[in-house]
């Protein structure tokens, strides 16, 4: 697990929890604002799992040689 990843869920998961809050509170700016940052979270954690993929892809190429 790389620092993307973990820094993706986290605000994946910050996120839902303000979405959670601007719902509760019937608040459409804090509900856009959250889905805002658990797509921005949910991007970074793809982006990591890109480079994680190629990390382990070199590093078999590595063992094989």
């Amino acid at each position: 697990m790389n620092k993307d990843q973990v820094v993706g869920k986290i605000k994946d998961l910050a996120g839902e929890a303000q979405a959670g809050i601007g719902k509760a509170i019937n608040s459409p700016e804090q509900i856009a604002k959250g889905k805002a940052l658990e797509a921005e979270g949910e991007l970074q954690k793809a982006a990591g799992d890109v480079k994680q993929a190629a990390k382990d892809a070199v590093k078999e190429v590595k063992k094989n040689l």
